[in-house]
């Protein structure tokens, strides 16, 4: 345990994280996040309630085999049942079967829950606390204590919640952690309930913050500053309900805003990734306004905020986002100005300085198209072609002749098939295909009749598909805008057209997105 000021962190990403809604994690899910983590330089993952379900059971069992660079595994249970001997409770002796050399007891801090939950009397309960603590530490395993509704507990009856920390301090606890377990306490609240706390105990404190109110994060800062030194999280701030505090906010907070010493080297610039990579194992998209981490994090629309960070970043970013792995986004949409043009032409590796009127003849060529309904800010691919287009810098790839598509209902199953004519160096070719849909079908027959003469092709993939109806009082007749997302194994790009027509709007962001791809296969070769 901790006997410095050095902050230690807790991720109970595998336990509290997989209350969240949408969550499941398999038993290999758990064991490769738990080694990411592990590298990643946390001092505790908390893996699961070993006494709760086969899984979590299967979990510890395999991970007690496996070797640890950093971390300590922790293993979550409950104090014992009242009708139990502490010796044969199955939760406790689930704890200490599990083999992992951390056990966090959580127990009854709140008198509403050891009257109205549990049924037993108060001081039935301190000798719960007591004696589960005490026996699991006899077994030589490393107690830290969960302090339950701690928060709402101490506003209802101070005197008994800090008897109950008292009760787990003198069984030997490592570290007393003060839970937020509904996430409804303000910050300020927090602040004077932890003054008091630390008025009554010396022994190492530590913070567990659920988001109900959306202060999860500002509530483990300020348990910080006060002088808490274990914190308790998880990844993107999954969690039951609102989900818990957000570890990846509280580490460059922890990092940079305070420079707190935290207990072990972690490596923010990897931050980013760990997020996402979390984000996919849960089979969640990952949150595009995350803090630090998102996609939107460090992304500058209006023109005047583009022009000022061209010149310095720190006009409009509180960081710079390479430090957690992170990168700037300049956006283009009918906000834009003439230096998000530059700036964007820049990262395509064109200079539109000395090409002032054509920069401002593209401003208006997109805020025309923006006005039909385009949108360009998750279609930098269609972007990157549509400067090209306009400085005449456009490689012609191929023609489209025509195409048909057509949709049947057979033995009660709709089929789709679509047969397309295009012209590549003069050769004609003549394909047919069929797909789940009119547009995976159109998908499928330009693809294969282009993969003749590019190969490469066959690597891209549609990763998302979205329609977004534009003016919905025209019902059928409406406009509507198709963004895909295209990735390759390299890349990922997106790319967007618009049309009355949706088969049309489909087929404008199709070529655009195989044309960025050839386009991108032709300058990794020169």
């Amino acid at each position: 345990m901790n006997n410095s000021n050095r902050v230690e962190i807790y991720d109970t990403t595998l336990r509290d994280g997989t209350q969240g809604e949408g969550i499941s994690f398999s038993v290999e899910d758990k064991l490769r996040i738990a080694k990411r983590l592990d590298r990643f330089g946390v001092d505790y993952i908390e893996g699961g309630w070993p006494g709760s379900n086969q899984k979590d059971e299967a979990f510890f069992k395999r991970a007690a085999e496996m070797t640890w660079q950093h971390a300590k595994i922790a293993a979550f249970g409950s104090t014992r049942r009242a009708k139990n001997p502490v010796e044969t409770d199955p939760n406790i002796r689930a704890l200490v079967d599990s083999g992992a050399p951390v056990c966090t007891i959580f127990g009854k801090t709140w008198d509403l829950h050891v009257t109205d939950a549990l049924r037993i009397d108060l001081d039935q309960n301190l000798t719960l606390i007591y004696e589960s603590v005490a026996y699991v530490l006899s077994q030589g395993r490393e107690v830290i204590y969960d302090a339950e509704h701690f928060f709402d507990g101490f506003k209802a009856n101070p005197e008994y919640a800090l008897a109950t920390l008292k009760g787990a301090r003198d069984a030997g606890a490592t570290c007393l952690v003060l839970c937020d377990t509904n996430g409804g306490t303000l910050t300020s609240q927090l602040v004077g309930i932890i003054q008091r706390v630390k008025q009554s105990f010396s022994c190492d404190l530590g913070i567990h913050a659920h988001n109900d109110a959306d202060m999860a994060v500002a509530n483990t800062i300020a348990a910080v500053e006060l002088g808490c030194r274990h914190v308790q999280g998880t990844i993107n701030g999954y969690g039951e309900r609102c989900g818990n505090a957000n570890l990846c906010s509280i580490l460059p907070a922890l990092k940079l805003k305070l420079d707190a010493p935290l207990a072990s080297e972690i490596d923010l610039s990897q931050l980013t990734e760990l997020s996402r990579y979390i984000s996919e194992e849960a089979n969640l998209p990952h949150r595009h306004d995350f803090p630090y981490v998102g996609q939107s994090a460090f992304a500058h629309k209006g023109g005047i905020h583009v022009s000022a960070i061209r010149k310095n970043s720190k006009t409009y970013e509180h960081i710079q986002p390479e430090i957690v792995g992170n990168t700037q986004r300049v956006l283009i949409s009918d906000l834009s100005g003439q230096s998000n043009i530059l700036s964007k032409a820049e990262k395509y590796g064109l200079n539109l300085e000395h090409l002032s009127p054509k920069a401002r003849e593209i401003v208006d060529k997109l805020k025309e198209m923006e006005h039909l309904g385009y949108q360009f800010e998750a279609a930098e691919g269609s972007f990157e072609i549509l400067i090209k287009k306009s400085l005449q810098r456009m490689q012609h790839y191929f023609e489209l002749e025509g195409f048909r598509v057509i949709i049947e209902k057979r033995n009660g199953h709709p089929i789709s098939e679509a047969t397309i004519k295009v012209k590549v160096d003069g050769k004609t070719e003549h394909t047919a295909a069929e797909g789940v849909g009119p547009v995976n079908a159109l998908d499928n027959a330009l693809r294969k009749a282009l993969e003749k003469f590019y190969p490469t092709l066959k690597d891209m993939h549609l990763t998302d598909y979205k329609v977004r109806v534009l003016n919905e009082k025209q019902a059928t007749e409406a406009f509507v805008r198709v963004l895909i997302e295209t990735a390759d194994g390299t890349d990922s790009w997106g790319t967007v057209g618009v049309s009355n027509n949706i088969i049309e709007a489909s087929w404008q962001a199709l070529v655009d997105s195989i044309n960025y791809k050839l386009m991108k296969d032709a300058k990794a070769r020169v």
